[in-house]
């Protein structure tokens, strides 16, 4: 009797482990970046990159605004639009998305040299919890 329960139990086990399914493969680069939204974080980046400062807030807005998946793609998008707007004297908008990037991702941080530049440098700091 009891070596009957062993081998149910051991059967009950084994099809157990035969339902976990395997974890899903992870989603690759490329498929990322045909994404919408992450696409226009990426031509909104190399916009500003480029000094094209008008046409990355476009995109970074259409990026927010199509939905990012990531939590720090959304705080780098609010990130970039606060040194667009803080560099065109809109300090108001400044905070606003300084503020943004963080409800986005309460991680968010500039990096040093980032919290040091004259123009949002002391907005970021004045903004600091």
């Amino acid at each position: 009797m009891r070596r009957l329960r062993l081998v149910a139990f051991a059967f009950v086990a084994l099809l157990a482990t035969a339902c976990v399914q395997p974890p899903p493969a992870p989603t690759g680069l490329m498929d990322v970046a045909a994404r919408p939204a992450e696409k226009a974080l990426l031509a909104g980046i190399r916009a500003y990159d480029d000094a094209q400062y008008p046409e990355a807030e476009k995109l970074f807005a259409s990026a927010l605004q199509t939905g990012l998946a990531s939590q720090k793609d959304r705080a780098a998008a609010h990130k970039h639009l606060a040194f667009i707007y803080c560099t065109s004297s809109r300090v108001s908008e400044c905070e606003a998305a300084f503020r943004a990037a963080r409800q986005a991702d309460p991680a968010f941080a500039l990096s040093k040299s980032e919290s040091g530049h004259p123009l949002w440098g002391p907005v970021y700091k004045r903004l600091q919890p």
